[in-house]
């Protein structure tokens, strides 16, 4: 090999050696720039998951959103710095000490956690993101398992979101710092997430809960600014505890119900919507949710004109009947530092409820705004016949003895007024004989047949009136008692899963032995037998009553006997099984009623002799 090749065989060694060196050093440097851009985007996404996204202007008392760090950083990694932890690049022939800033500090990264609460009423899950609920499970409510049913529809959404201003708190990680992930309530226990700004400014959200309360004071308090108005969001809903039977029926889901409740100025009221709805700025004590047996609400210290906003959400699926829940928002202006109320989780058991003194047993049983009075006659009747209900299972523990026995109550005390309305029908029965010719001979001249009919009146000694006030007034007394015990019997929690005998083993719902055979829209459930027994008995006392009442044509007498069953089992069909309980044993009261009285009364022929074989049409008519 001669020099010159030996020189550059040489530099092409040197070449080759230098041009790998350089590619690996080239790697090196490419995988040292993103792993610290890699580093770089882990701060920012902490940083954007944590509270340090939000800062207070203070020029407008509002939270806003910060710009996303890293957005002005050059592509070049090594311009990638912390803004905790700034280094003085040393000078040449110094030591090679880092200067950093001890005023600053690494921002502190906030994991998303939550918080379960359990009291002796229910067991409450809190997450920091939002320092929202997220979880309401309630003890009163457990089923035959023994489990407590969730009343959240939507965990992931929960409740009491805040908004303050423009900024919305809903996704701003607040900080927890030591509490335990879970709290056993022995005294009053407060858990406080903290979210700081910046600027050093802060939003303190506390939740103060005691062993036996139903209530848990919420407070929002603001340090070093007063936002100008803020918004509670209740996004998540209210989710039914009871089993929703499935099919289509015509009320049996009607027993499943949701509905937003509020009370404004001193009246408690109820609404089912099926799209939006929006509160007027009125003073309200309180708002929420209630599906069958379990309500929530929002409880403010004193009436306050919030404005309420409702949309509906439908959460039905195919052969779930469920009739869907809503979310709520709830806003107005900070007056002060803080915004506090008391979030309360009220199972529907009426003394409970009725010695907070706030209005809350009326959404379960509610008057009629067509009735003048009736949120508090008809209130009233409801509380009282629960009473007398819970006096009897006092004394013989069994709701379905309690049933029977106010049901005797309740047909003895209107039984003096059925015997006189029974008495003036068969008076009254007595004349329609010479009533039909009366009809037919002043048929053309009005004034004249009434006066011959008071004068037969007269005559006889029969009140017209009093036959009619005798026969509508143990109605009237009736339908009270009955539709109350229909809202008692169906929507009170004391008797949720309570049996009565035999087959019957929660009065509160339908009676069904056997789930597989089912009557589209009537038993869609299973087959029931309470709403046979009543069928039957009602034949025999709608046969009964009318077979006494001569006055009536025997044609309607035929159609009334078989019409009356048909819509009783129509209704009794969905009905709880103590209220159809309820109607059984008054038919069977009525039965032996009418025995007794039309015993040893002869039947009035209730056919003129006159008329007999004769078309009415030809009579002749006095002009």
């Amino acid at each position: 090999m001669n020099k010159n090749t030996l020189i550059g065989s040489i530099l092409i060694g040197v070449i080759v050696i230098w041009w790998m060196t350089m590619s690996t050093n080239n790697a090196k440097q490419q995988a040292e720039a993103q792993a610290k851009e890699k580093e770089a985007a882990a701060v920012q996404a902490a940083r954007a998951d944590s509270a340090d996204q939000l800062v207070l202007d203070d020029k407008a008392p509002e939270l806003k959103a910060a710009p996303v760090l890293g957005d002005e950083v050059a592509v070049d990694s090594a311009a990638v710095v912390a803004d905790s932890a700034k280094v003085a690049v040393p000078e040449s022939g110094k030591d090679s000490v880092a200067v950093t800033d001890s005023t600053a500090e690494a921002p502190k990264v906030i994991e998303p956690r939550t918080v379960a609460v359990e009291t002796d009423k229910f067991i409450m899950t809190l997450s920091n993101k939002g320092g929202r609920v997220q979880s309401v499970i309630v003890k009163a409510l457990a089923d035959s398992a023994g489990n407590f049913p969730e009343i959240i529809q939507d965990t992931t959404l929960g409740a009491l979101d805040l908004k303050l201003g423009k900024a919305d708190l809903s996704e701003a990680l607040f900080d927890l710092g030591d509490t335990p992930e879970k709290i056993q309530v022995e005294a009053d226990t407060t858990v406080k997430f903290v979210f700081s700004d910046k600027s050093g400014k802060q939003v303190i959200r506390s939740y103060t809960f005691t062993k036996n309360g139903v209530a848990v004071r919420q407070v929002n308090r603001f340090v070093g600014f007063q936002p100008a108005d803020y918004q509670l969001s209740w996004m998540g809903g209210m989710k039914e505890t009871e089993s929703i039977p499935k099919g289509k029926s015509f009320g049996g889901a009607s027993y499943f119900f949701s509905e937003v409740i509020f009370k404004n100025s001193e009246i408690t009221e109820r609404e089912t919507i099926s799209n939006t709805m929006t509160l007027d700025n009125a003073n309200y004590y309180w708002v929420g949710m209630r599906r069958k047996y379990v309500a929530l609400s929002v409880q403010f210290d004193k009436p306050v004109p919030v404005k309420v906003n409702a949309k509906h959400i439908d959460v039905a699926t195919e052969g779930n009947p469920d009739p869907g829940t809503y979310s709520l928002t709830i806003a107005d202006a900070v007056r002060t530092d803080s915004v506090a109320f008391d979030f309360m989780v009220l199972p529907l058991q009426w003394d409970e409820v009725e010695s907070l003194e706030q209005g809350y047993e009326k959404i379960i049983v509610t008057g009629s705004k067509w009735f003048p009075g009736s949120s508090v006659w008809f209130v009233w009747i409801c509380k009282w016949l629960l009473k007398l209900l819970k006096y009897f299972y006092s004394i013989i523990p069994n709701y379905g003895v309690a049933i029977i026995l106010v049901t005797i109550i309740v047909r003895a005390f209107t039984t003096p007024f059925t015997v006189k309305q029974l008495k003036s029908t068969r008076a009254m029965s007595k004349l329609k004989p010479q009533l039909d010719e009366i009809n037919v001979k002043y048929r053309s001249d009005p004034q004249k047949k009434q006066a011959a009919v008071m004068e037969l009146y007269a005559k006889n000694g029969v009140n017209p009136l009093a036959s009619c006030s005798g026969g509508c007034l143990p109605m009237l007394i009736q339908m009270p008692i009955f539709m109350g015990l229909f809202f008692v019997l169906g929507r009170a929690i004391e008797l949720r899963g309570m049996p009565a005998f035999l087959w019957i083993t929660d009065l509160s719902r339908s009676d069904v032995i056997f789930h597989g055979f089912s009557i589209p829209f009537l038993m869609p459930d299973g087959l029931a037998v309470l709403p046979w027994i009543m069928v039957v008995t009602t034949y025999f006392q709608t046969k009964v009553t009318m077979g006494g009442n001569g006055a009536m044509d025997p044609a309607q007498q035929k159609m009334m006997t078989w019409m009356m069953p048909a819509m009783m089992f129509f209704f009794s069909a969905v009905m709880p099984s103590g209220l159809v309980l309820y109607w059984i044993i008054s038919n069977f009261w009525s039965i032996a009623q009418y025995k007794i009285i039309n015993r040893g009364m002869a039947t009035a022929d209730g056919t003129s002799s006159k008329l007999k074989g004769k078309d009415v049409q030809d009579a002749k008519i006095v002009k």
